[in-house]
């Protein structure tokens, strides 16, 4: 049973085409995975199925009395609110349902036998809906999903503006499938939860019974929970039945008969002009050569699809320091309460140190008193003398300058033409360098904060959490030139496929913390 259907969906912003002509279909049950590069419209086109945007043409239909329930990028938190409260909110639109019941149940003792049948049957569906959200058992379940996602080691009853980005990326996901929708939208669902999380929340969605829609550029955890990918690409929706591997073999496959299939007209083509151009003079041969025109001129001619801009990522580096980058004696992390207990610690020239920890345990907040951004509880940081920081930070906030301005401030003294230039080699285009950073994609807006650093000569390379919104290919370049970089590295991440090839030592914040983990 079709539970969304969205037929020849049309969108875009200014002269930049969103989707053409897409159509999608969500059958009970299915997993979809969502895919395509930074920029092709993923997130419109889950705000398109979800109303906050209307589309310039075609129509959305949903199936009667669906529940949706929907993680975006840039879900907030309000101040004041317990983390108990927030997941409580969870529930209700059932406690409506259930007034709504309660209102039918009433109506039932004065109506015809007509409308007695027709409150019967809606009663039979609310209760059905209640039965399967868990409605009666809701504090057991907040307490499962809670603990399950590591919100119950935090506590409950914190207030959510007290909370680090992952501990609010954790609310919001654990209240999202407490609602238990028909269909579950989430976008980006792995950014900021650690490994041990993802797992959870890899078990949840094998086992989930409804249907979800899911963006992540996290290729494992997608092919161990999709069965149907939608791909966009040029403006263009497509549908392949399986994993994210046999979506690829199906892309690669269908790309290489598209460009055989080209070759071939392109060589026809041009048999044919020289044909005309041969013949169309000599009163013999005049006729030939006109049918061949026309059959030319009807001709239904392939195009290959432009090749995406790919990201090139370098970073310069800045004179060696000495042995040792940063020494730290007695170092104790903390916002005022201690996070963790004293520990000594030395960065050496030309490590790279991937760091680790379950969320709440001050990944940031270690990198952040490394670069002597906040101080320690207790202890001391020194740098060498000749230390140059690179820092990449987890969360910063999108401002209404262009992306070519952003640069521009920090780098004032470079030409219109060399901050164009750097961007470009990010794999932007000029629609994004001349877009507020604020409607960037997460991935797009990450490129030229990368861009920022690039453009930098350093010889310590601080990243946290750089990958949360990189497609693909920029993931992977970003890798390339995080081994290639002849610096120290720090550097945070939830993606152990990503780090554990560059990093030539791991540490762990759970063997410095006071937190019972």
């Amino acid at each position: 049973m079709s539970i969304l259907n969205v037929e020849h969906v049309t969108h875009g912003f200014g002269a930049r085409q969103i989707l053409n002509d897409a159509s999608f279909r969500l059958l009970k049950g299915e997993h979809v995975g969502l895919v395509g590069a930074n920029g092709e419209g993923k997130s419109t086109f889950l705000n398109i199925i979800t109303g906050k945007i209307m589309p310039d043409e075609g129509k959305i239909e949903w199936c009667r009395r669906i529940t949706t329930g929907y993680l975006d990028q840039y879900s907030t938190l309000s101040k004041g609110k317990t983390i108990n409260d927030v997941l409580r909110e969870a529930f209700a639109h059932l406690a409506d349902l259930e007034q709504e019941m309660l209102a039918l149940y009433d109506k039932m003792a004065d109506c015809s036998e007509e409308e007695m049948n027709e409150a019967l049957e809606e009663v039979g569906e609310i209760q059905n809906i209640l039965d399967y959200s868990g409605y009666y058992t809701i504090d057991s379940k907040i307490s499962e999903y809670a603990n399950g996602l590591g919100l119950g080691e935090i506590g409950l009853d914190r207030d959510v503006s007290e909370l680090s980005g992952g501990q609010r990326a954790k609310v919001l996901l654990a209240k999202v499938l407490l609602e238990n929708p028909m269909i579950l939208i989430l976008d980006e669902p792995t950014n900021f939860l650690d490994e041990n999380h993802i797992a959870w929340l890899k078990n949840f969605l094998q086992n989930y019974e409804n249907a979800f829609i899911l963006v992540s550029h996290d290729i494992p955890f997608l092919n161990d929970v999709v069965n149907v990918i939608y791909h966009v690409e040029n403006a263009v929706l497509t549908r392949y039945t399986g994993d994210y591997e046999n979506f690829q073999r199906m892309y690669e496959l269908k790309k290489r008969q598209i460009e055989q299939a080209y070759e071939k007209q392109q060589k026809e083509i041009a048999d044919l002009q020289d044909f005309i151009a041969r013949n169309k003079a000599r009163v013999a041969t005049t006729n030939m050569a006109k049918s061949r025109q026309k059959k030319l001129d009807k001709m239904d001619k392939i195009t290959l699809m432009s090749e995406k801009p790919k990201p090139v990522f370098s970073f310069n580096t800045a004179r060696a320091t000495g042995r040792v980058v940063i020494e730290c004696n007695d170092l104790v992390l903390g916002y005022g309460e201690p996070l963790t207990r004293p520990v000594s610690l030395k960065v050496e020239w030309g490590q790279k140190i991937a760091i680790r920890g379950v969320n709440g345990l001050g990944k940031s907040t270690l990198l952040k008193t490394l670069l002597k951004i906040i101080p320690p509880v207790s202890g001391t940081v020194e740098h060498d003398q000749f230390v140059e920081i690179g820092y990449f930070e987890q969360e910063e906030v999108a401002t209404s300058e262009t992306a070519l301005q952003t640069i521009w401030d920090e780098y004032p003294s470079m030409t219109n033409a060399e901050v164009r230039a750097a961007l470009a080699k990010c794999g932007l285009t000029t629609e994004h360098i001349t877009s507020q950073m604020r409607v960037l994609s997460g991935g797009e807006n990450a490129k030229v904060r990368l861009c920022r650093i690039m453009l930098k000569s350093i010889n310590l390379l601080v990243l946290d959490e750089p990958t949360n919104h990189l497609d693909v290919d920029a993931k992977e370049e970003l890798k390339r030139a995080v081994k290639e970089f002849r610096g120290t590295v720090l550097l945070v991440s939830h993606e152990p496929e990503f780090y554990s090839d560059v990093a030539d030592e791991v540490w762990n914040l759970e063997d410095w913390t006071t937190k019972i983990v």
